[in-house]
């Protein structure tokens, strides 16, 4: 093989990194106000140093903020460029060689068996695709959200047909269309991988509109066509819902690796691709719950809970400190869920950033800040190196807190959340690279805040009232 991968190689590499597995566990009883859903967790960093695995997220993450904010994306040839310089500079030339087949994937012999649950972030960097299952919900009506390996994405079982069946969908708070995988379905050639798929064969009630559809995602891409068949989400049926089933999908969902069945977006349905309701607003629309609410709890692997949950309709009073709450207007016009910033703290020192705004994305990993913020950021926290190549470095045992300001409250980020995984899986008391990256995308005012925030934070949207509600743990 040449020392470089072909273009199309590196660039399904830079794309890969997706979610998603979902709980088995049945809908508990229905509650008369709001559903909610145990949530799983994802990730998928297959035997991979800890700064070609920042790079994957860094452009998954720019790619995405991208799109959220109508700026002209990094062209293919600079993200293939920029994870070649990873993985240049961290294994030399026989790393591109050993480390993707033509797909861009993982060569098989680089997967291991499953791990335990012991894996925690020390082997985040060389995670497999272990799952672990969540806790039975505490609320009524509700669904768990398993963990995949360590704290990527996050995802819950619906049933979809007649008769019903399960689907793992991602649920993602950063895009609005609902789609699952058509019995059809096509990827480089050949089928979609070991999924559940949809279609008139294993549904009585499937309808197919003949309207097409189209979604490209910060990792990976689905097209297909919109139909109509029947829903339920943790025991409330929709009956006839309009959404997607994708007749084509990219490697990011199609392979094996990637473990959902489809993705469900939970922003505005002013985003919707597919100019249809968003699940919850149907939900609204049919009086099967009060609001079109949803909120998130999603757990982190390290401290064992797998009490991660999503629920629709209201916010589950169990899982938040009622005094440390904050309801904030959406800013987005377009339909993210975007709040205004106030002050960002490093160890309670103010550092002057102001005037910014954050989309809350479950969907992305990172938090992804302008480049002058992040060093800003950065030189607040003993030991944080910069890399020179938009990423940063942090002692993996940091003790640093950093905090951002919604309303009136401020949420502190967990230092193991920024120190985001070990360089060296077999070091976990030397650097990690940090969870804050920089992406000079969608203005020198614009956050993207993923996963590395909210983990931290109780996170609630109302698409009847355009807010977000933010409240500390319980």
């Amino acid at each position: 093989m040449q020392l470089s991968l072909p273009f199309s190689a590196v660039l399904a590499s830079v794309l890969f990194m997706m979610f998603v597995q979902v709980a088995d566990s049945a809908p508990v009883k229905r509650a008369p106000k709001f559903v909610t859903l145990p949530l799983k967790r994802v990730e998928q960093a297959r035997n991979v140093h800890g700064q070609i695995y920042l790079q994957q997220h860094m452009n998954r993450g720019i790619r995405r903020l991208a799109r959220m904010t109508g700026c002209e994306e990094p062209s293919r040839r600079d993200l293939h460029s920029r994870l070649e310089r990873r993985i240049l500079s961290v294994e030399g030339p026989e790393g591109l060689e050993k480390r993707f087949n033509r797909f861009g994937l993982p060569a098989p012999s680089q997967s291991s068996g499953a791990k335990s649950l012991a894996d925690t972030k020390e082997n985040k960097a060389g995670a497999d695709d272990n799952i672990t299952e969540a806790n039975q919900p505490t609320a009524p009506n509700s669904l768990g959200l398993d963990i995949e390996a360590v704290d990527v994405g996050y995802s819950a079982t619906v049933q979809v047909g007649n008769p019903p069946r399960d689907f793992l969908v991602t649920m993602d708070s950063g895009s609005a269309d609902f789609w699952v995988g058509s019995d059809n379905c096509a990827s480089n050639g050949g089928g979609c991988g070991s999924h559940v798929f949809l279609g008139p064969e294993s549904s009585s009630s499937f309808n197919d509109t003949g309207n097409e559809f189209k979604i490209t995602y910060g990792s990976g891409s689905v097209s297909g066509n919109i139909v109509t068949d029947d829903v339920t989400i943790a025991g409330l049926a929709l009956p006839g819902l309009t959404f997607g089933v994708a007749t084509t999908e990219s490697v990011d969902f199609s392979s094996n690796n990637s473990p959902n069945d489809g993705l469900m977006g939970l922003a505005r349905s002013s985003l919707s691709e597919q100019k249809t309701l968003t699940p919850v607003e149907a939900l609204a629309a049919a009086n099967k719950i009060p609001e079109a609410i949803v909120s998130y709890k999603i757990s982190r692997l390290e401290d064992f809970k797998n009490d991660g949950e999503i629920t629709f309709g209201a916010l589950d009073p169990t899982k938040f400190d009622n005094s440390a709450l904050v309801t904030v207007p959406n800013v987005d016009k377009d339909g993210f869920w975007t709040a205004d910033l106030g002050a960002v703290t490093v160890n309670g020192a103010d550092t002057g950033l102001t005037g910014r705004t954050a989309i809350l994305d479950t969907g992305t990993t990172l938090m992804i800040v302008p480049a002058a913020d992040a060093t800003t950021i950065h030189a607040g926290i003993k030991g944080a190196k910069s890399d020179n190549q938009g990423g940063f470095t942090v002692p993996c045992t940091l003790t640093d807190k950093v905090a951002l300001q919604f309303g009136s409250q401020t949420f502190e980020i967990d230092p193991r959340d920024i120190a985001f995984a070990p360089i060296n899986p077999n070091d976990q008391k030397g650097d990690c690279v940090s969870g804050i990256a920089s992406g000079n995308i969608g203005g020198p005012n614009q956050w993207l805040v993923g996963d590395v925030f909210l983990k931290n934070v109780y996170f609630s949207t109302d698409a009847t009232k355009n807010t977000i509600t933010l409240a500390k743990l319980a």
